[in-house]
């Protein structure tokens, strides 16, 4: 028999200690959806019911049903500013201008069989890679930023002939068994049994609790292990990794990416980035290497691609790399989806013309203010970082020891979701804020005070 929510936190009422997202079976989601109106549970009972269990999504914490620009309504009439969205939700939800181009390919051509190309589909490739800098002119596409991952993988094994990966720990690449396979969180690997073979993982260049330092010159401590690692294991094709680290907003410095990129020149070493959450305008660029003045030898896309409407992923590599026509990458049935190219297409345009990039640039400098301030208001911040509109508050118990204050950062977003904000838990205490780049001033104002006053409230 299915187990209902009751069931489901009797099953896992020990807590998992590898924590590395929201705790959603805990005592306080419990409570949380104690509180809720009994259409809504009954709604949630229905979804534990039917949907297969898993870490991190069941049991859910609400039921939505509508979402417009920056905010969720949900069934109860609840408005809540949505500071996590997935990463789909750059240009915001329900954009006009996306909406309208989709709508107007859906009557014209919803579909386009394999082996067949379209105008639209040829459009988006175009505008894509001429955002880009000249080596990476070519693409696939793919209907998920997982799927992309593992063409970039097998690219690179027809590339350099060799199997082996270097990745990050605490790294996320996806949910497939190529993608955990890269990937460096134990909750999507365990239970899974033997990996794809060859993946060899360093400690990512983090600038809070890190492994090697903290500081700004620790950081090519970390690039001088990834090449010790390259040297020592021998026949590693790639390094696959987050240009920034997106779920806990780790931020390398521009010192640890030029000596990357001089590091995989020198051994043959395929650079692939994972841009899949944070591209499209989220770091105040349109793509987030830029920040750092190298070029990857593949990039990974997705999450914001598809416009918040259809899953739309790309991978885009050298044109020297167009050597793999003897297999198939990728041949997926929605590669070339007419729709999907559309709401890419359109999502390029709406972010070139209305300058979003700019205003992503400014509200940078509001958020620095705001989170600088509320650090030197609360002794339990233990570290901000952040750029364009991602953001991260680390929550610690103590700031010598930076223990993780887990039970905080729990109280703080359940306690922000009845005040109307929502966001992610990452790493357990890890507050990380990702709002729709279109956000207004004044709603990202509200946000930014809402989590203020729980904080503030919650250590006093």
């Amino acid at each position: 028999m299915p187990l209902g929510i009751e069931g489901f936190f009797l099953f896992f009422e020990k807590r998992n200690n590898m924590i590395e997202g929201d705790i959603n079976q805990s005592v306080a989601r419990a409570k949380w959806i104690e509180s809720l109106d009994l259409s809504t549970r009954r709604l949630l009972e229905e979804d534990a019911a039917v949907f297969l269990h898993q870490s991190m999504s069941s049991p859910c914490m609400e039921v939505v049903e509508s979402c417009k620009n920056s905010s969720l309504k949900t069934l109860s009439g609840r408005e809540i500013l949505d500071f996590h969205g997935n990463n789909v939700h750059q240009i915001g939800y329900g954009n006009e201008y996306v909406v309208q181009k989709v709508m107007e390919q859906m009557v014209r051509l919803p579909f386009s069989p394999r082996r067949y190309t379209n105008q639209v589909a040829i459009d988006f490739a175009q505008r894509l890679t001429g955002l880009l800098p000249d080596p990476l002119s070519r693409v696939l596409f793919a209907p998920g930023g997982t799927l992309a991952i593992g063409m970039a993988l097998k690219l690179a094994r027809v590339v350099t002939g060799k199997h082996k990966v270097v990745s990050f720990w605490d790294s996320f690449h996806g949910a497939s068994l190529d993608a955990i396979s890269v990937g460096g969180e134990s909750v999507f690997r365990q239970d899974m049994g033997p990996m794809m073979p060859g993946v060899i993982r360093i400690p990512p260049p983090a600038t809070y609790r890190g492994f090697f330092g903290d500081n700004e010159g620790d950081q090519l401590k970390y690039a001088d292990y990834l090449e010790y690692v390259i040297e020592k294991e021998g026949d590693i094709g790639a390094f696959v990794a987050e240009t920034i680290r997106n779920t806990d907003v780790q931020i390398p410095s521009l010192q640890y990416w030029q000596r990357v990129r001089e590091i995989c020149d020198k051994h043959g070493v395929l650079l692939i980035l994972d841009e899949i959450p944070i591209a499209m305008g989220r770091t105040g660029k349109m793509f987030a290497f830029e920040h750092y003045g190298i070029v990857p030898d593949i990039l990974c896309l997705g999450k914001g691609l598809g416009g918040g409407l259809i899953p739309m992923a790309a991978m885009v590599c050298r044109e020297e790399y167009n050597v793999a026509g003897h297999i198939s990458l990728g041949h997926y049935t929605f590669e070339k989806n007419p729709p999907g190219c559309a709401a890419g297409l359109a999502t390029l345009e709406f972010i070139e013309e209305n300058q979003i990039l700019k205003k992503v640039v400014d509200d940078e400098q509001f958020m620095a203010d705001q989170m600088d301030a509320l650090k030197e208001l609360c002794p339990k911040i233990g570290d901000v970082r952040g750029k364009g509109l991602l953001w991260g508050v680390e929550l610690v118990e103590n700031i010598a020891t930076k223990e993780k204050a887990v039970d905080l950062a729990e109280k703080v977003m359940y306690q922000c979701l009845k005040q109307g904000l929502s966001f992610k838990v990452s790493q357990g205490n890890v507050i990380q804020l990702s709002p729709a780049l279109t956000i207004s001033r004044e709603d990202l104002s509200a946000g930014v005070t809402i989590l203020k006053s729980a904080i503030i409230e919650n250590t006093e």
